[in-house]
């Protein structure tokens, strides 16, 4: 359980269809941090920075937004192989099973058709970098109706899930952390300063350089680069002016995805990139007035995460392979 996370108590149940899909959902493997990483993936799927610059969930267009729930159901179906159902979305452990999503905790809309079923109810939030998922069995008796109306000016006949009911939903995992969108919450003159330059490469470069000890996932990257190559402007190979090669000049390593990164991210103190993610960090020779940082041995030496006044050191070589690591990204 992370440190965004909070395990809500879940109402007890005797709803023998609901508890067979929640021990189904429980027992996936590594099944949380898929989830996390499906949702990160569908928010940039539908933000599209590659082509379009955009970050912030705020600027996509209406339809956009309508589309959303449509991406999370595909994905997580993609992602865990849920058989299709009957009448409902997927079929879970014999059980039909409904996704909604919201971006709102306590928006679910809930047509005719998924009343007295069992819904998979999915929220996330960029802004608040969480996100939730839990089941609930739609009963009219605990909900309310939506108020909205069609173009003709007649009522909808959905009903929502409101606020006030969210003690009925069994939690499968409730605020979980959402990997964070970097570009999102960068203070406006950072951000700005990241996007200014014409160049995908400057940009990249200049994201790992301001933004340290922070996990940056693919999206962030690929908003940044604007390039369908935006991984090869990270890599050792290929010019000096990729970013590895170019912030070791500063004294800057980019850790990737891995065992070998992960071991030194964590000999460090810093966050540990996850599947997709980098995390930048400026490091110096360890010295008497660090003896109470963490340290890690690379290229003969305990280095660690430098101070703002201790002085910039090259790095001549790339990040030495250790024993029995992976690939590195």
């Amino acid at each position: 359980m992370t440190l965004f996370e909070t395990q809500d108590a879940s109402p007890p149940s005797q709803d023998v269809e609901l508890l067979a899909v929640e021990a189904e959902l429980l027992g996936i493997k590594d099944g949380r941090d898929r989830f996390g990483r499906v949702l990160r993936d569908t928010i940039d799927q539908l933000l599209d920075g590659e082509r379009t610059g955009r970050f912030d969930p705020e600027k996509l267009f209406k339809t956009e937004k309508t589309h959303a729930g449509t991406l999370v159901e595909i994905n997580l179906q993609r992602e865990f192989e849920f058989a299709n159902g009957q009448d409902m979305d997927y079929r879970i452990a014999g059980v039909d099973v409904d996704c909604k999503f919201s971006k709102d905790l306590g928006g679910w809309m809930i047509p005719p058709e998924a009343l007295d079923e069992i819904c998979l109810l999915v929220w996330a939030d960029d802004r608040k970098s969480l996100w939730s998922a839990g089941l609930f069995r739609a009963e009219t008796s605990k909900l309310t109706q939506s108020g909205t109306r069609t173009r003709k000016g007649n009522r909808d006949k959905k009903l929502r899930l409101n606020k006030e009911n969210l003690h009925l939903v069994r939690w499968l995992w409730h605020n979980v952390e959402l990997t964070e969108n970097i570009l999102l919450h960068l203070p406006t003159n950072i951000r700005d300063r990241i996007l200014a330059s014409s160049s995908g490469q400057a940009r990249i470069n200049e994201l790992f350089r301001l933004v340290q000890g922070r996990r940056i996932g693919r999206g962030t990257v690929r908003t940044v680069a604007r390039q369908l190559d935006y991984m090869a402007r990270i890599r050792e190979d290929g010019g000096t002016s990729r970013a590895r090669p170019r912030l070791r000049q500063e004294g800057i390593i980019i850790l990737g995805e891995g065992l070998e990164h992960a071991v030194i991210a964590k000999e460090l103190g810093g966050p540990v990139p996850q599947k997709g993610e980098f995390v930048s960090f400026r490091i110096a020779r360890a010295q008497p007035h660090h003896a109470a940082k963490p340290s890690t041995y690379l290229w003969g030496d305990h280095w660690v995460v430098a101070d703002p006044d201790d002085p910039v050191e090259e790095l001549l070589l790339p990040l030495p392979k250790r024993e029995g690591g992976r690939k590195r990204t």
